[in-house]
């Protein structure tokens, strides 16, 4: 008998010796999918098994079922070269020509259009596949001119319509007949609605010269804003516009200020730089919660002296108001004072107060009226300036007055500049209030009346200790201060002013203006005035209408001098046993009790008696 020519083996349902004896791929296919085909098992019970995946499984198994022994053999699908030739001529050459006529087409809506003409649709590689090797197009122009170009007004229209029924979208029509897509979709409207008949050109109850809202007085107002301040931009140009009673649209107001620009030859202002958007840490949720403050330096000026000219303000973060400002030519801790007290007595202290890490912010006096106020100091973050909503408070004043600041040449007009500046502001719309409901868009509108925690006066003079006072002006411009009168302002009768001393310094001040300076020296006990010395007044816009009979100069003029000490006043005592005795006594007629008729009381006789009778 001859000899095996294969080794019998055991059998066995273990995959592992299973793959070790298969020889071919589809051998071992086959064996992975035998048990799901003759037992039935599932494809994710034997993926488990032979750690193959389900869905693999499933579908070989569903292809031996259908094809066979055939669906175990491996053949690579290679793209036929003739792909796409199966379609009709006539689509090809549909194809090729919607490309040509306009290039614009993406191969998904040229498909789309196939359909409609063949009610087959080729696929978007098919289509560029057509494209790329197709026939050549048999047009070479445009069968419909551009839609203004079109004189028929039903003509134009109508090519709308024959576009849509051939299936070109919305978008492409707009662009083909380069007309607003808007007017595409009103003209299908009108066909859909009327058919032929909403084509027509319908009469219009317009008037062929329209009013236009844009008159010669805005124009003018415009061509101003834009040589005093040429850094505004459209939004604070319909601002001031508002502020006056003109109002126009915020894209009016830039065709305007683009107009006045190339007329004028003003340079457009340079954009800023485009930046993520990020969330405020000290964003206020109410009023008077949380107020920031800070210094800006304006360093472009002509007042003559190369030093920069300092701007210090209080801003209040819920409505944007600029509660206090101060233009000044120094920045100390008592300037800083002078404008964060002009902020506290008029508008009472808040819950927060914001500002960077500058040192006149965190000076001993002003942290003692924090810790006095209950005011919690915060400091943004090193080099993080966007916190501090003053930073964007101060681009504003940049595009607003920075050029007027450079045109002024005295402190007087410095001054004036500031004050127009600081109402117009706070009377002006502000971008952060666009969205509100309640009709409030500017920065007063929106703070309104209320107030934060209001002190008293004399409550804010004691936590200043013997720094602050308030004094009130004579009707020639002079107050009196501890025996001794000082010069203020005499386009300022009866009002009242405050006077800081600090450093040495007098200063008489009127609403955070300067109105005069002296120098002094206290006595040792620092409660009164030993020497007064070198008056300094200061050019401010509180001129009196009265001119002076002769013009002098500060060292002509008595500015200051002290007064006599008051003799104390002699109180006479009373004294309750002297009595005042009449000067003359006329007899009374009185009537006694029980008398029958009247008789007359003799008095006493008076001390003093008439020495001089009058003789006929």
């Amino acid at each position: 008998m001859p000899a095996r020519k294969r080794k019998r083996r055991e059998r066995t349902h273990d995959w592992q010796d299973i793959q070790q004896y298969t020889l071919w791929p589809e051998q071992q296919l086959y064996e992975k999918i035998r048990p799901v085909v003759l037992f039935q098992e599932s494809a994710a019970e034997r993926a488990k098994e032979i750690g193959d995946s389900p869905r693999t499984l499933q579908y070989h198994a569903q292809q031996f079922e259908q094809v066979g022994m055939a669906s175990l053999s491996h053949k690579e699908r290679t793209p036929s070269p003739e792909a796409g030739r199966s379609l009709p001529e006539d689509m090809r050459q549909l194809i090729v020509n919607l490309k040509a006529e306009y290039p614009g087409f993406t191969p998904h809506e040229i498909a789309t259009i196939c359909f409609l003409h063949f009610e087959r649709r080729p696929s978007d590689h098919t289509v560029k596949r057509i494209l790329a090797d197709g026939p050549k197009p048999s047009i070479s122009g445009r069968r419909y001119p551009p839609y203004a170009e079109t004189a028929d007004g039903y003509q134009r229209r109508r090519a709308i319509v024959d576009l849509h029924a051939e299936g070109w979208s919305n978008t492409t029509i707009s662009a083909y007949l380069q007309t607003p897509r808007h007017r595409v979709y009103e003209v299908l409207k009108r066909w859909a609605e009327e058919g032929h008949a909403g084509l027509d050109d319908r009469p219009t109850s317009a008037p062929r010269s329209p009013a236009r809202k844009v008159t010669m007085n805005a124009i003018t107002e415009v061509r101003k804003s834009v040589r005093e301040s040429p850094e505004l931009g459209a939004y604070r140009v319909r601002a001031a516009l508002e502020q006056i009673g003109i109002h126009l649209s915020q894209a009016t107001c830039g065709r305007l200020l683009a107009l006045n620009r190339q007329l004028y030859g003003v340079p457009k202002p340079s954009g800023g730089v485009p930046r993520e958007r990020r969330e405020m840490p000290f964003k206020a949720h109410f009023k008077h919660e949380i107020w920031s403050v800070d210094v800006r330096y304006i360093e472009e000026h002509n007042l003559g002296f190369p030093e920069p000219v300092y701007l210090i303000s209080v801003l209040e973060n819920y409505s944007r108001s600029c509660l206090a400002s101060k233009i000044s030519s120094t920045q100390n801790q008592w300037d800083y004072l002078e404008v964060l007290f002009a902020a506290l007595s008029a508008f009472g202290a808040p819950s927060v107060l914001v500002s960077d890490g500058g040192g006149i912010f965190r000076c001993n006096q002003a942290m003692d009226v924090y810790a006095a106020l209950g005011i919690k100091k915060d400091q943004i973050e090193k080099r993080q300036a966007w916190q501090n909503y003053i930073e964007s408070h101060f681009n504003i004043v940049r595009k607003m007055a920075d050029a007027k600041f450079a045109r002024a040449r005295t402190w007087e007009e410095m001054i004036a500049t500031h004050r127009t500046w600081m109402r117009d502001y706070n009377m002006q719309r502000h971008w952060a209030h666009e969205k509100r409901e309640d009709g409030c868009h500017s920065p007063a509108a929106v703070l309104g009346e209320q107030k934060g925690t209001v002190y008293p006066e004399s409550v804010l003079n004691r936590i200043l200790f013997a720094t602050r006072f308030t004094r009130q002006l004579d009707r020639h411009g002079f107050l009196r201060f501890q025996n001794w009168k000082f010069y203020g302002e005499r386009g300022l009768p009866h009002a009242p002013v405050t006077v800081w001393i600090y450093e040495g310094t007098l200063k008489i001040e009127y609403q955070a203006i300067a109105l005069s300076k002296y120098s002094v020296e206290q006595q040792d006990n620092h409660k009164h005035l030993q020497t007064v010395g070198h008056p300094r007044l200061a050019d401010t816009p509180f001129r009196s209408p009265q001119l002076t009979l002769f013009d002098l100069g500060p060292g002509e003029w008595l500015l200051y001098w002290k007064t006599p000490e008051d003799a104390p006043a002699h109180r006479r005592h009373h004294d309750p046993f002297i009595v005042q005795l009449p000067l003359f006594d006329p007899p009374p007629v009185a009537l006694a009790a029980g008398a029958e008729k009247e008789h007359i009381v003799e008095p006493e006789q008076p001390r003093l008696s008439l020495i001089w009778e009058k003789r006929d």
